[in-house]
C-alpha cells in the first residue's frame, strides 16, 4: 500500500508538470499494476500454505496434499491444523500413525496400510471432541479436486459393511465350528470310551437317551469315514507317515466292524481299535484339518454314496420283479411230481365226483385261473374252510398244460370236503385263438417278442429297467387275459365270482351273490384312497383317444376278487369292448402290459363299488396296513412283488397264508416245503 501511495504521489506530480500526458500514463501503470498484485499475493499465500502443511524440508508438498488439508483446515479447530503440521513425517501429512498420536481415527486402503499420496486416498477424518464422522476426503491421481461425502451416508455405509462383513465371519465360523464340533465329539469320546459306556454315543447326531442300542457299531462306521477323509488329505499334502497310520488303523476298524449291524456281533477288542483310531484321528485333525477340504471331501464321499444308493435301488427293483417272476425250487418240484403221478394213474381214476354241478346256476361259482399248484390249493382250501355249505360251492380251474397234471392229482389227493372242482387246459379251448383274440395276436407278433425276448434289450442289472414289471411272464400267458372271456368259458352261469391265486379267503362268500350291482357288470372294490390310484396313473393321458373318453380322477378298482353278472356281460357285450380298445393298444401307446389297465376301460361305467371290508389289498408290499383291517376282511390280497410262497415275503403277514397249507403232506415234505 504504501508502495501504491508512492507511485500515485509521482505520478500526480509527474501530470501537473506534463499535464496531456496524464491519461495515458493512468492507464499503463494500472495495466502493470493488477498482474504484480495478484502474483505477489498469490505467491504469499502458497508460502504461508507450505509453512503450515510441510514439514521441514518438506517445502515442494504435493498439490492434492494441500488440497486435501484445505478441506481439513475448513472442518477442524485452528488447534487441530497446528496439530497436522506439528507432527508430519516422511510419508506426507496425511499418514496413518500422525491420527493415531492425535486421538484421531482414520481409515485409508491402497493395496495396503500404508502408501503415497501421489496414487490414491480415501480416508475419514474424525474431530477427536465430535462422535461423528466429520467429512470424507477423495483425492485420486486423476482429478484435480477433492469431494466431499455426506456424513449420514457415509455413516449408514459404513454401518452396512459392518454388517455384511460380521454376516460373512459368522456363517464362515459356523461351518468351521461345526466340523470342529463334530470331529471333537468323536475323537473325545473315542478316547475315553470303555465297554461300560458302549451304546450312548453317535459323532453325527444326538441320541436319544433311552435308545443305545448298537450306537458302537455306528460310532466306528463314523470314524472310518473321517479317517477316508483325513486319507485322502494325508495324500495330497504328501503327509506320508501320518497316511500310513490312518490307513493302518481304518483297516483295523474295518475288519473289526465287518459286517456287524449290533453291538452284540463286534468283537472284544473293538473298544481298544475305538481308542486307538480316536487318537490317529485327533493327530490328524491337528496336522491336516482345512475346513474347505474337509467339506469338499464330505461333500464328494455323500455324492458318492448317493449315487451308489440310486444304483443299488435299481438293482433292488430289478431282482425284486426277478424274484417276482420265478417259481421257487419246493412248488417246482410239486408240480413235477404231481404230473408224474397223475399221468400214471388210469383215466377212470381221473375223474371229478359231482360233475353235474358245474353248469347249475343256483350254486356259488368260483373261477381260478392259476399256475401254481400251492397257491390255488390255498385259494380252495381257505374258501371251503370258511363257507358255511361247503356243498354249494363250485370252483372253476383253469391252467396251462404244463401244470393240467399237477393240479388234477392233487386235487384228486386232497378233494374240496364237499365243494365241486373241476380242472380245465387253457391251451384245450380251440376259440381262443390269434383270428378271435387281439392279445394272443400281439403276443405272437414279432414286435412282442422283440420286446420280451432281445438279447440286447435294456433289462440288464446295470440298466435297471424301469418297466421291468411289464415284463412278467404271466401278461405272455393267456391265463392272465382269459378273465375278460368268462361268458365264453362259461356259457351256462348268470353270475361268477373271479378270484387270483394270491389270495386268501377269511369268511364266508355267499353274501356277494345277494349283492344288488344295480344293472352293473362288475362288482369290485375301489382303490382311490390314494391319488396314484386313479386312471391317470394306469393310462397314457397324452393319447387323446383316452383324453377323450375317460376322466383322469377316476377312480380305480382292483383285480383279485370281483363279482360279475354275466347276463348284463352278455348284454353289454364286454367282450367286444375289449377287443376294440385292445386292437387300438397294438403299439403300447394307451396302456403298458397287463390287465388292470385295459379292465379300468373296459368296465368304464359298468362297475359297482363293494364295501372295502370284502377285499383288503397290499399285502404284497405295503408293511404299515392296519392289522385289524386285515383280520375283518374277507378276503386278502398279496397283490405286490412280495408273495407269500416266495423267500422275500413279508413274515408279519406270511401266516394268514401258510395257515391253509399242510405241510406235514407226503408231497409237501418230500418237496421240502417249509413254513
Amino acid at each position: 500500500m504504501a508502495l501504491k501511495r508512492g507511485l500515485s504521489s509521482a505520478g500526480v506530480q509527474r501530470n501537473r508538470a506534463s499535464g496531456s500526458r496524464f491519461p495515458v500514463a493512468i492507464l499503463i501503470f494500472f495495466s502493470l499494476l493488477v498482474p504484480l498484485i495478484f502474483f505477489v499475493g498469490r505467491g504469499l499465500h502458497i508460502s504461508d500454505q507450505n509453512d503450515i502443511l510441510s514439514s521441514p524440508g518438506e517445502k515442494n508438498v504435493d498439490w492434492r496434499e494441500r488440497l486435501a488439508l484445505q478441506h481439513v483446515k475448513s472442518l477442524f479447530s485452528k488447534e487441530v491444523i497446528d496439530v497436522i503440521a506439528a507432527n508430519t513425517n516422511d510419508m506426507g501429512p496425511l499418514s496413518l500413525d500422525f491420527f493415531r498420536k492425535n486421538n484421531l481415527s482414520a481409515s485409508w486402503k491402497v493395496n495396503g496400510e500404508k502408501t503415497s499420496i501421489t496414487d490414491k486416498i480415501n480416508f475419514t477424518a474424525v474431530d477427536a471432541r465430535q462422535e461423528t464422522p466429520k467429512v470424507k476426503v477423495d483425492v485420486s491421481s486423476g482429478g484435480d479436486h477433492a469431494q466431499l461425502v455426506d456424513p449420514a451416508k457415509l455413516a449408514r455405509r459404513q454401518l452396512r459393511e459392518k454388517r455384511r462383513e460380521k454376516r460373512a465371519n459368522e456363517l464362515v465360523q459356523q461351518d468351521d465350528e461345526s466340523i470342529v464340533k463334530l470331529e471333537n465329539a468323536a475323537i473325545e469320546r473315542s478316547k475315553s470310551v470303555d465297554s461300560s459306556v458302549l451304546g450312548k454315543y453317535s459323532i453325527w447326531r444326538k441320541e436319544n437317551e433311552n435308545e443305545n442300542s448298537d450306537s458302537t457299531v455306528r460310532l466306528i462306521r463314523d470314524q472310518i469315514i473321517m479317517a477316508r477323509v483325513y486319507l485322502s488329505i494325508a495324500k495330497m499334502k504328501n503327509k506320508l507317515d501320518l497316511f500310513q497310520q490312518l490307513q493302518t488303523r481304518l483297516k483295523e476298524s474295518q475288519r473289526s466292524v465287518g459286517d456287524a449291524t449290533a453291538d452284540a456281533d463286534l468283537s472284544q477288542s473293538a473298544p481298544e481299535k475305538i481308542k486307538a483310531m480316536g487318537q490317529v484321528l485327533s493327530k490328524a485333525r491337528e496336522q491336516l484339518y482345512d475346513c474347505n477340504l474337509v467339506t469338499g471331501k464330505l461333500r464328494a464321499m455323500l455324492q458318492t454314496a448317493d449315487e451308489q444308493v440310486r444304483s443299488l435301488k435299481k438293482q433292488s427293483t430289478f431282482l425284486s420283479q426277478l424274484a417276482a417272476k420265478t417259481i421257487p425250487n419246493g412248488i417246482h418240484c410239486l408240480s413235477m411230481r404231481l404230473t408224474i403221478d397223475y399221468y400214471l394213474l388210469s383215466p377212470e381214476k381221473r375223474k371229478f365226483p359231482r360233475s353235474e354241478n358245474l353248469e347249475n346256476p343256483n350254486l356259488y361259482h368260483y373261477a381260478l385261473f392259476s399256475d401254481n399248484v400251492l397257491a390255488a390249493s390255498v385259494v380252495v382250501n381257505s374258501t371251503v374252510t370258511n363257507a358255511k355249505d361247503p356243498s354249494k360251492h363250485v370252483f372253476h380251474l383253469v391252467t396251462d398244460k404244463l401244470n393240467f397234471g399237477a393240479m388234477n392229482m392233487w386235487f384228486l389227493l386232497n378233494p374240496p370236503g364237499k365243494a365241486t372242482i373241476h380242472v380245465e387246459n387253457v391251451d384245450e379251448f380251440k376259440w381262443l385263438n390269434s383270428s378271435y383274440c387281439p392279445v394272443l395276436r400281439q403276443l405272437e407278433s414279432a414286435a412282442m417278442k422283440n420286446y420280451y425276448f432281445k438279447a440286447d434289450h435294456p433289462t440288464t442289472l446295470s440298466s435297471g429297467a424301469s418297466n421291468l414289471k411289464y415284463r412278467n411272464p404271466k401278461y405272455l400267458s393267456m391265463l392272465n387275459h382269459l378273465r375278460f372271456y368268462l361268458p365264453q368259458v362259461y356259457p351256462k352261469l348268470d353270475k361268477i365270482l373271479f378270484l387270483d391265486d394270491d389270495i386268501v379267503v377269511q369268511k364266508d362268500l355267499t353274501g356277494l351273490w345277494a349283492v344288488d350291482l344295480h344293472g352293473k357288470v362288475n362288482g369290485a372294490v375301489e382303490t382311490c384312497g390314494e391319488s396314484f390310484h386313479r386312471f391317470d396313473k394306469y393310462l397314457n393321458f397324452s393319447n387323446p383317444h383316452i383324453a377323450r373318453n375317460f376322466d383322469p380322477n377316476a377312480c380305480g378298482w382292483a383285480y383279485g376278487m370281483n363279482m360279475f353278472d354275466l347276463k348284463e356281460w352278455k348284454k353289454k357285450d364286454i367282450t367286444g369292448i375289449y377287443h376294440k380298445w385292445q386292437n387300438m393298444n397294438e403299439d403300447r401307446t394307451l396302456w403298458k402290459l397287463g390287465t388292470l389297465p385295459p379292465g379300468l376301460i373296459t368296465f368304464y361305467g359298468l362297475t359297482h363299488p363293494l364295501q372295502k371290508s370284502w377285499h383288503v389289498l397290499g399285502l404284497g408290499y405295503n408293511p404299515s396296513l392296519d392289522r385289524s383291517e386285515i383280520d375283518n376282511a374277507a378276503v386278502v390280497h398279496y397283490n405286490g412283488n412280495m408273495k407269500p410262497w416266495l423267500e422275500l415275503a413279508m413274515t408279519k403277514y406270511r401266516g394268514y397264508w401258510t395257515k391253509y397249507i399242510k405241510y406235514d403232506h407226503p408231497y409237501i415234505r418230500s418237496c421240502k416245503l417249509s413254513q
